[in-house]
């Protein structure tokens, strides 16, 4: 069996092992779990059943992980997304008026496009048309994003009254934090294996210790410790009603959110892990993004919001996962809490924020391939590895990363620098701003 599973995910030529890519799956699933509880609280508000989006986000992410394990061979976890989950519940359902069944209808037309293109995409254009320099860029600005989101969950960031991010001050909570920190960064720098979910575990010890301490709210099971599978929301997406034609905006925000996002993150996450083929590209991008296309259009017919590859996956390549196998480990660590999600209730937010902000710094190794002096390439990149934690949104980043490429070289006269494929998504990003605008507006 072992031999097996060896052979499949090419453990000996990847440099790796079945005990690294199993730490690796545990640290991914440890640093994503938030998705199970979160995703149906953000979706409940736009009246969809908080327990059978709980049942939907658990298979998605199950088999979303699972597939890109087997399929494209790459570490990277597949769950229904942050971000857009609030363009489905907020933007779709409340503000513009959708019904909830008629938005699963376009996030499954969107997979099936989504999917249309990967397959026809034969001679990966959409890889070689991405310069390196934005790819670094992508790659830094998840680094970023998640150091940010880290730093906001420990509460050592907070949003200021004026609107931007300010110092949290010292708190029983930010001292918990920085504890947990140091003692994951130094087992980091001192190379202990599992560094990341020692530190997790150790953080969460503290942290409950701390609210116990001093008397704050005990963790607790107020539910129980089991919980049923709801399957309402199978099959409740309407399909012919998603096709009308004022809903066409709709299914092409989902699909170019789906796809920036998926692109930004398999090539950050394989860019800062050196997971690159014999030709310096990201490593089966084009299957990477076939899978996470098949994960949206299976998300629309279970009944979540759209499934996208989670930038969180560097926390498990960051713990040595170099294969499949630790997206597999991942997905099946997903399927019990079909029945066990309260006990994530109990699992401290806190707990994952030191890890994530490390895995910041991990993601920031491309920095060093920048040639800072051609401001034709730095400016792009800086756009997109910037942009992406200011305004919390990774495909942000990828559009004004490619708007400022594609113009900056033509405006140069090195129209020849710009592939047909750069020029095909910067005018998809002016197409996908200006959707975005009308529906915030």
């Amino acid at each position: 069996m072992i031999t097996r599973i060896s052979r499949i995910f090419d453990l000996y030529n990847n440099g790796t092992e079945i005990k690294t890519e199993v730490l690796a799956g545990v640290t991914a699933f440890l640093a994503t779990m938030y998705i199970i509880l979160v995703n149906p609280a953000v979706l409940s508000e736009a009246g969809l059943p908080f327990n059978a989006v709980l049942t939907a986000t658990v298979l998605v992410s199950a088999f979303s992980s699972i597939l890109m394990g087997l399929y494209a061979k790459n570490p990277i976890v597949v769950a229904p997304g942050m971000s857009i989950n609030y363009l489905f519940a907020y933007t779709v359902v409340e503000v513009e008026g959708v019904p909830w069944d008629t938005a699963l209808g376009c996030v499954f037309w969107a997979g099936v496009i989504f999917l249309i293109l990967t397959v026809l995409d034969k001679r990966k254009l959409i890889l070689e048309g991405v310069p390196p320099m934005l790819r670094y860029g992508f790659a830094g600005g998840i680094g970023l994003f998640i150091a940010a989101l880290g730093f906001e969950s420990a509460g050592f960031v907070v949003p200021l009254e004026s609107g931007v991010l300010g110092w949290g001050k010292i708190s029983a909570t930010t001292l918990t934090f920085l504890a947990g920190f140091i003692f994951t960064a130094v087992l980091m720098v001192r190379r202990v294996r599992g560094s990341l979910i020692l530190g997790i575990a150790a953080t969460a010890l503290l942290a409950w210790g701390v609210e116990i301490s001093l008397g704050m709210v005990t963790p607790t099971l107020p539910g129980g410790l089991w919980s049923s599978p709801d399957f309402n929301l199978l099959l409740q997406l309407d399909l012919r009603g998603s096709l009308g034609l004022s809903l066409w905006p709709v299914i092409f925000v989902f699909l170019l959110s789906c796809l920036f996002d998926s692109l930004a993150t398999c090539v950050g996450v394989c860019e800062a892990g050196n997971l690159i083929d014999e030709e310096g590209d990201p490593r089966n991008l084009s299957k990477s993004l076939r899978a996470n296309a098949i994960g949206v259009v299976v998300s629309a017919i279970l009944g979540t919001s759209p499934s996208t590859c989670f930038v969180e996956s560097a926390a498990g390549v960051q713990e040595g996962g170099r294969t499949g196998l630790a997206a597999v480990v991942t997905g099946l660590l997903f399927l019990p809490f079909l029945f066990l999600s309260p006990l994530l209730s109990i699992v401290p937010a806190l707990a994952t924020a030191p890890a994530l902000v490390l895995v910041g710094v991990f993601m920031l190794k491309p920095l060093i391939y920048v040639r800072w002096e051609r401001l034709d390439d730095a400016i792009p990149f800086f756009m997109a590895m910037f942009l992406m934690p200011l305004t919390y949104s990774i495909t942000q980043g990828i559009i004004w990363g490619c708007l400022s490429w594609t113009v900056l070289k033509a405006a140069c006269g090195k129209r020849s620098q710009v592939p047909l494929v750069m020029w095909a998504m910067a005018l998809l990003s002016l197409l996908l701003l200006i959707d975005l605008e009308r529906f915030i507006h």
